[in-house]
């Protein structure tokens, strides 16, 4: 079965006529919620997923109100408040030269560019305070290592491998 990455979760209702309110989970809402997109809803109260194809979408008030085809009315859609929409991870846009997914980061071991490195850890999460992203690296043991994502920093990633190389600058290290 091939995993699923969430593009949105259905968090209301609108109108009358089967449109649904969508927080965007997604970089690129005007891929993922196009005419004809089909979309996997998992249902919030656990019943089992289903397709479902967008008929529309246009954003409104910083969300989208699709509607999706077959759904006419409120009432066939007011049960799905809270579930996610997904998309096969099969089914990704292509990024820029090195831009990266978050779920293609996340997992990797982090080496320095020392020779014959020992990894420093491994990727755990993905902070954005800001200018720039900051990788949170957990070691083997000890606190957790805050990587900033800059040119300076960041030498190689290796996504197959799931290997990445970074410049420790002077005061990286706890």
């Amino acid at each position: 079965m091939t995993e699923e990455l969430t593009v949105g979760r259905l968090v209301n209702t609108h109108g009358i006529r089967g449109e649904i309110k969508v927080l965007s989970h997604t970089d690129f809402p005007e891929v993922r919620f196009a005419k004809d997109k089909k979309l996997f809803v998992i249902p919030a109260d656990g019943s089992a997923k289903f397709e479902v194809t967008v008929e529309s979408a246009r954003e409104h008030k910083g969300m989208f109100i699709v509607k999706l085809k077959g759904y006419t009315n409120i009432n066939e859609v007011e049960k799905y408040k809270g579930s996610l929409l997904k998309v096969p991870s099969n089914d990704l846009v292509d990024l820029p030269e090195n831009e990266y997914y978050f779920h293609q980061i996340v997992g990797c071991e982090v080496y320095t560019d020392d020779a014959g490195s020992e990894p420093l850890g491994t990727i755990t999460e993905i902070l954005q305070p800001g200018a720039n992203d900051v990788w949170v690296v957990k070691p083997a043991k000890g606190q957790d290592i805050l990587i900033p994502v800059i040119n300076d920093v960041v030498l190689n990633v290796d996504i197959e491998a799931k290997r990445i190389t970074v410049h420790l600058m002077e005061g990286l290290l706890p």
